[in-house]
């Protein structure tokens, strides 16, 4: 794949004239003044650190169809118009995917362009109609040969019936059972049991995925650092957004995660060294009329780019230089534990033995909480559902 941007300019409508003459209003020092715009037949090859931000107007597989707001030149002025933090990341905006014929065709060319981007080392950042885009998010990595870890944020878990088509309410069938199964791990965050069947709840427990509920992420936002420092793509529903703060969502919910939640959740995606694609789905401009979730959307995005810039790249695998250790023995089991001296983040080691030797080891995120679980004999859940996955 060439290092330019010719292999998939075919697939993308650059952004406006009247979104130009906007930017060209705004401070020097806004994000808008210092981002590269696609513009047709241009080339441009990407910096070192690049983000890039794509529109996705496809919303034929979202609940509500037929609403089509077909631009998210809202989102990008609220987002322009911010200023820029102390950032080193170069910001890009190649404008919107051209929509297939049909909806299979929309998910083929975002994974095509995705790809190229990846490949290219280039962070992507997907706005889009319909969640089940997410579908193509997680496609882009099979050429990439690596197993996937999957973040998504979401009210609901969107399993459907097995042979059912890739649409917002089922893509997560269609991640899980299609062929390449190149997933490694999910973590859902903030889903409401009353919006899931049990027979779902307990399908997704069996599958060892990690799930944490609203309730239960609100009272410890931090939980969802460790949780994504091991993520590859993390997919937000702003149906996990609480209907005050996030109106333009195609199915608000009225409880969910508060504006400063999500924000706080977006960074931590920004923070985490293998975070590489950032989704963030089902807005309808229909359903914002004072465009507050716009102001919104470019928030968390600008959170992302905030996190992104500050990413530690350590890893305690590497060196012990700068990490502290701490032994913790429950019944008969050691578990090490490892803070970093330099982030203050923790990590925990999972031994599998057979007869005494070390047949595989693994280091864990977790948080200091699981530290002092530990410490009063009692084993992190994060630490009892890896183990049993690495037995499988």
């Amino acid at each position: 794949s060439p290092r330019n941007m010719n292999s998939f300019v075919d697939f993308i409508n650059p952004v406006g004239n009247t979104l130009f003459q906007f930017i060209q209003t705004l401070p020097k020092d806004s994000v808008g003044r210092n981002t590269a715009f696609y513009r047709s037949g241009a080339t441009f090859d990407f910096s070192p650190n690049a983000i890039a931000l794509i529109g996705v107007p496809e919303y034929r597989m979202t609940d509500k169809p037929g609403t089509n707001n077909s631009n998210f030149d809202e989102v990008r002025k609220a987002f322009y118009k911010l200023y820029l933090g102390n950032w080193n990341a170069s910001l890009y905006d190649l404008g919107d995917l051209k929509l297939g014929k049909s909806t299979n065709d929309t998910l083929v060319a975002l994974q095509e362009v995705l790809y190229s981007l990846l490949k290219q080392k280039v962070t992507p950042v997907v706005l889009g109609g319909s969640h089940a885009l997410t579908y193509a998010l997680y496609r882009a990595y099979d050429r990439l040969e690596q197993r996937v870890n999957l973040g998504i944020v979401d009210a609901q878990y969107n399993l459907g019936p097995i042979d059912s088509e890739i649409d917002s309410r089922s893509f997560l069938t269609g991640i899980i059972m299609n062929e390449p199964r190149n997933l490694f791990n999910l973590s859902h965050i903030g889903y409401q049991t009353f919006l899931n069947a049990q027979e779902e709840i307990s399908l997704f427990k069996s599958l060892l995925f990690d799930a944490y509920r609203l309730g239960e992420v609100k009272q410890n936002i931090e939980w969802v650092e460790p949780a994504l420092r091991e993520t590859d793509i993390l997919s937000i529903d702003l149906g996990a957004v609480r209907k005050q703060d996030a109106p333009g969502a195609n199915n608000a919910q009225i409880s969910g995660f508060t504006a400063n939640e999500i924000c706080q959740i977006s960074r931590y995606a920004g923070l985490s060294d293998k975070l590489h694609v950032f989704g963030i789905f089902e807005y309808d401009a229909a359903f914002d009329s004072g465009y507050d979730t716009a102001e919104l959307i470019g928030q968390m995005i600008w959170y992302f780019i905030e996190g992104y810039n500050y990413r530690f790249y350590e890893f305690p695998n590497i060196t012990l230089e700068n990490f502290k250790k701490y032994i913790v023995i429950i019944d008969d089991k050691t578990i090490n534990f490892y803070k970093s001296d330099k982030s203050g983040r923790w990590w925990m080691e999972i031994n599998l033995t057979h007869d005494n030797k070390t047949l595989r080891r693994t280091l864990l995120p977790c948080t200091y909480q699981d530290y002092l679980d530990a410490s009063n004999q009692e084993f992190p859940d994060r630490w009892l559902t890896n183990k049993k996955k690495l037995m499988l």
